[in-house]
């Protein structure tokens, strides 16, 4: 795999050097269309160190429902990769292949040859006077506002509901924008999945709507239907994901999120009947509000309160799970391309489910500081 890595890497490098221009995004829907062929190489390293306060000095892991800044008591990378993209006005193709713990750790369950793909996808432009893409691969997910990529998001580590609801996605999308809407339907493998769950015949379906009336208001409608579980359960899932950001690029910004989602329960067959016990579905749900204050031209201080509810244990496979998370963190860039952020967390469980060194208890406190460079 390392020398897979490296020899991809210098094909990037020598690809980058046929042309220069201005980077794409994933879904090729926002950035404006080129007027003549182009391949671009764009990287980030974030680096990081995390502190458990409550986990025994030796536990190297954090909590289970955690896939960013993974590691304890550790220097460690935390997520990096090369991207080549190749843009034209009516075709656009994205190749990144990653390391660190967050593939890891999200990448755990998928092939080993696919670990280390954090996007591979292809687009066509279907219309000459529209903004309307046809892609098709492995993409970034359009599910919940924060991505892997931290330097990107309000904070530095993952809310509860990012960390449990799609990063990444594999199928096929179509996608309309006109500047203030955003339309967007996918027929995917499934939930966060590159190779489909074994005994599930698929696909799942997932859409998103956003509006955006000025540059200060975002509100957006995700959902996803499928599911992660093989046929012979009959365990469908639906999910919603809503979100408003308010005046992102202002001196006081505000995101409002909230997931809900529901699976069907397990079917029992008793004789040749099919039952259903104790009601229709298992629910879980997820509201958060993130607060962001800009104090200087490259500093920021930011505060998150969120709450997760999954008692049932169907996403983070901790029975009775239910924890209020607050963090405070501060960032400051040194260069418009080098990110020092500063974080402190503490969950707080209804049961006990953190692990210390005499047990368990329903308090967790850390402290994460992280460097990012992207380039």
């Amino acid at each position: 795999m390392n020398k897979l890595l490296f020899f991809s890497a210098a094909c990037l490098c020598a690809a980058s050097s046929v042309a220069v221009a201005q980077s794409a995004d994933s879904t090729g829907s926002t950035a404006p269309a080129p007027t003549a062929p182009a391949l671009t190489l764009t990287g980030y390293v974030e680096a990081f160190y995390t502190f458990d306060l409550t986990a025994p000095k030796t536990a190297q892991e954090r909590p289970s429902f955690l896939y960013n800044h993974k590691r304890n008591r550790e220097f460690n990378i935390n997520h990096a990769y090369l991207k080549l993209a190749y843009v034209t006005d009516r075709v656009r193709g994205n190749l990144a292949l990653q390391v660190g713990t967050y593939a890891q750790y999200n990448y755990a369950a998928e092939q080993p040859l696919l670990k280390n793909v954090y996007e591979a996808s292809v687009g066509v432009k279907l219309s000459r006077t529209h903004d309307l893409w046809l892609n098709a691969g492995v993409f970034g997910s359009h599910i919940g506002f924060e991505s892997a990529v931290s330097k990107d998001c309000w904070t530095l580590t993952r809310s509860i509901l990012a960390e449990n609801s799609p990063y990444y996605l594999t199928g096929v999308k179509l996608t309309y924008t006109n500047g203030k809407w955003t339309l967007l339907g996918s027929v995917l493998n499934g939930w966060q999945r590159i190779a489909k769950v074994s005994g599930y015949s698929g696909p799942s379906v997932s859409t998103q709507v956003q509006f955006r009336p000025s540059d200060k208001v975002t509100l957006n409608w995700s959902t996803f239907l499928g599911s992660d579980r093989p046929d012979s359960l009959k365990q469908g899932r639906f999910f919603n994901n809503f979100y408003t950001i308010i005046n992102p690029a202002g001196r006081f910004g505000v995101i409002l999120g909230f997931d809900i989602g529901s699976d069907r329960k397990p079917v029992v067959r008793t004789g040749s009947v099919d039952r259903v016990e104790g009601g229709a579905a298992y629910i879980w749900y997820s509201p958060v509000v993130i607060a962001r204050y800009k104090t200087s031209d490259r500093s920021y201080l930011n505060g998150r309160v969120e709450y997760y509810d999954d008692k049932k244990a169907v996403i983070t496979d901790i029975l009775g799970f239910q924890s209020m998370g607050y963090s405070l963190g501060y960032d400051y860039y040194i260069l418009p391309q080098a990110l020092f952020r500063i974080e402190g967390k503490i969950y707080d469980s209804k049961t006990p489910i953190f692990e210390t060194t005499s047990g368990f208890c329903r308090q967790n406190t850390s402290l994460t500081t992280s460097l990012a460079v992207s380039f």
